[in-house]
């Protein structure tokens, strides 16, 4: 099965939400794809220092700015996407992303494992690493940035029967790019890792993004990995029937071998 995927990079505005859904719409609206990954908090920039601002800047997951946006963008290029925003639910506030469908289903994970002063604003989340139909029903699962570290963040996603993991990320620490190609292969999945760019300051407080957004395959092979600094759109063709397959040789299987009556997990 040939089926499109794509990852964008690039910059967001601090605060800037009406730049931030336009810099994402131009890059996107030249763009023919079945499924595109954008970057965490994209609508609204990373560095608060109060959880007024990050108030200010949340929105609903159903009927806010952005999911507006991307319920456009979906049903008018046939696309679903997947990006990272603010969410407010009731008194609540979430480091969330929401995989939006042409035929206007949205589906909102929440981020399980929250990084650094992320625990001063948001709530952890609690939507579990549940896998969703994208478009032609293809398997997707949804991290959040700093899931990548744990494990069990992908392996759960796989048993839930992922075949492609959208990974929404702001990244400041230098080893997720390489740790995604082992959680690809040791789950045998395709892997799409959206990064933004630029530094990013707020008062005192500045932190400065690696991007290097890619896309891997079931194998460990990196099928495209950008710059830290350009911004754009990438695409790729890939098979996603392929993340069905689990055998390392005609003798292993990277899920059917598992023993976990002797994980302490």
């Amino acid at each position: 099965m040939k089926y499109k995927v794509g990852v964008c990079q690039f910059e967001p505005k601090l605060f800037d939400l009406e730049y931030n859904l336009k810099r994402m719409e131009d890059l996107l609206e030249p763009i023919n794809a079945d499924l595109i990954v954008l970057p965490e908090l994209a609508a609204s920039g990373y560095v608060f220092t109060n959880i007024d601002e990050v108030k200010k800047i949340s929105e609903s997951a159903e009927d806010g700015a952005t999911a507006d946006l991307f319920k456009k963008l979906a049903s008018g290029k046939n696309t679903s996407y997947v990006v990272g925003f603010a969410e407010k639910d009731g008194n609540d506030l979430y480091n969330s992303s929401m995989l939006v469908n042409p035929d206007g289903d949205i589906h909102v994970y929440r981020k399980t494992h929250l990084f650094f002063e992320e625990k001063k604003w948001f709530t952890p989340g609690n939507t579990g690493f549940k896998v969703f139909n994208a478009k032609d029903g293809i398997k997707v699962g949804l991290m959040v940035c700093f899931d990548w570290i744990f494990p069990e963040s992908a392996r759960s996603l796989t048993l839930n029967g992922a075949q492609i993991i959208a990974h929404s990320t702001n990244l400041v620490l230098p080893w997720c790019q390489q740790a995604m190609i082992t959680r690809s292969l040791e789950n045998r999945i395709f892997s799409i890792t959206s990064n933004r760019t630029g530094t990013e300051r707020n008062g005192e407080v500045e932190l400065t993004f690696t991007g290097m957004s890619q896309i891997v395959n079931t194998k460990g092979e990196i099928l495209k990995r950008m710059n830290t600094t350009e911004e754009a759109v990438y695409i790729t063709e890939i098979d996603p029937e392929k993340a069905n397959d689990k055998m390392i040789t005609e003798l292993n299987d990277a899920i059917g071998d598992r023993r976990p009556e002797y994980y302490n997990l």
